[in-house]
């Protein structure tokens, strides 16, 4: 009883550390800011915004709060330990990768690149022993990198989870250029939580010992580690729903492997640098392996000849009520067979007060369709259809950076025109560009 009562003190004392550290502050402003550059660019886009930032932040901040008790859970029984001097330096190497890549601020890179340091530091077993950069090369050096490894493994599991649940509904539409040129369709999912972490201090560092037998050997005393968890996502070929799930199904298998590596180095020392390396390119692997995926399969979000397909629908709006699906086309507006998107506005306007439309699902079987329109309703009933292909208006392949989240770029841009079109009056191609932009 007094080991649990001395744990539970030091769970309150990691807990007050905790709100008073900068680390936990630093990854929700950075959420905070995601979120607002996301509805920036969905204004840009579509004039409209499909998500609430401040929502989707207090989303992601308790929904990442549950799945870091459940992994602190997890850490604490298997005796996952880390010291406060490793805590800085991991934050500190998140750091540096965030301002390379956004996606890079994960945890199996931090990880299997200290592992790769501390590899390195082996070699060197009397340099660097005084001042401060020999307390962080102690430090380096006392790092249990095998079983940090297999806290990546968690985390990469509490992510495959939260991906397969909330990705979805985060999906941004995008307007993109396609390989010819034209304008097409896509969506990216990109998400981030914060998870608040209370792992045990390394067992030889005055901590006393536990009430249960541990896997990883970690003693008593309680240190917090707050971390960014997240994915990033593009795709031109599928649905979100659908996209979300087989990156949670890769994201699990790959979480799996790592959690073998992890223990495998664990109980045999000389993998720990395999073990890192793996961690690393495994990770990279797989959205190597994505990319390659999009750009080996046609676009899905372009319009037939007859009709315009639907690329996403407005909570809230006449189209949601009415049961509208994304991927679903738009046949028919009160009886008038859509060509192009401008007509759509056009055919609703032909009977304000009421609306028959009739759609093709994913299946192929017809879909009909009819409701009042309101005052205050949508002007388009909240469906956004994928763009025409001779829009001018898309927004960038390439991941998000740092400096673009922090300045509010949206990476939107405008696409060359041929020269055919640029010889065409303004006002032409303004009208073609209202029309891509529902």
């Amino acid at each position: 009883m007094n080991g649990i009562a001395e744990l539970l003190g030091s769970l309150g004392n990691a807990l007050l550390h905790l709100l008073i550290q900068p680390y936990y502050y630093i990854a929700l402003v950075f959420i905070a800011l995601y979120y607002r550059r996301q509805v920036a660019l969905e204004r840009k886009l579509i004039h409209v915004k499909l998500h609430s930032w401040g929502q989707e932040t207090w989303r992601t901040v308790w929904s990442g709060l549950v799945m870091g008790l459940l992994v602190s859970m997890a850490a604490v029984l298997l005796g996952i330990s880390l010291s406060g001097t490793a805590v800085a330096c991991i934050w500190v190497v998140s750091l540096l990768l965030l301002l390379i890549r956004v996606r890079y601020l994960c945890f199996a890179y931090s990880i299997g690149l200290l592992g790769i340091i501390q590899f390195v530091l082996s070699f060197f077993p009397h340099a660097l022993q005084s001042g401060e950069i020999g307390t962080i090369a102690a430090a380096l050096r006392e790092m249990d990198i095998p079983a940090l490894l297999v806290l990546a493994a968690l985390l990469h599991m509490a992510e495959a989870l939260l991906a397969r649940w909330q990705g979805a509904r985060l999906a941004t539409p995008l307007f993109l250029k396609g390989k010819r040129g034209k304008v097409v369709g896509g969506y990216q999912l990109q998400a981030f939580w914060p998870l608040p972490l209370f792992l045990l201090v390394p067992a030889g560092a005055g901590a006393g010992d536990l009430p249960w037998q541990t896997l990883l050997g970690g003693g008593l005393g309680i240190v917090s580690l707050p971390v960014i968890i997240g994915f990033s996502e593009m795709t031109q070929s599928m649905l979100p729903g659908r996209k979300a799930a087989r990156t949670s199904g890769r994201l699990l298998l790959y979480s799996i492997v790592l959690l073998g590596l992890g223990l495998l180095a664990f109980w045999w020392s000389p993998l720990t640098v395999v073990a890192a390396l793996a961690a690393m390119t495994l990770h990279e692997g797989l959205s190597w392996y994505s990319a390659l995926e999009e750009r080996s399969v046609s676009p899905v979000f372009v319009h037939p000849l007859a009709g315009r397909k639907v690329l996403a629908v407005l909570p809230g709006s006449p189209a949601q009520d009415m049961g509208i699906l994304p991927g679903e086309i738009l046949l028919k507006v009160n009886g008038v067979l859509l060509t192009n998107a401008s007509q759509l506005h056009e055919a609703l306007r032909m009977n304000p007060a009421f609306c028959k439309l009739e759609l093709l699902n994913a299946e192929g079987e017809s879909k009909y369709l009819q409701r009042a329109i309101y005052d205050g309703d949508h002007h388009q009933l909240g469906i956004i259809l994928v763009p025409e292909q001779d829009g001018y208006l898309t927004a960038e392949t390439k991941p998000s950076s740092i400096f673009s989240i922090v300045m509010m770029k949206t990476g939107t841009r405008n696409r060359s025109l041929p020269v055919s079109e640029l010889k065409r009056p303004t006002k032409s191609v303004k009208t073609k560009a209202d029309s891509a932009e529902v």
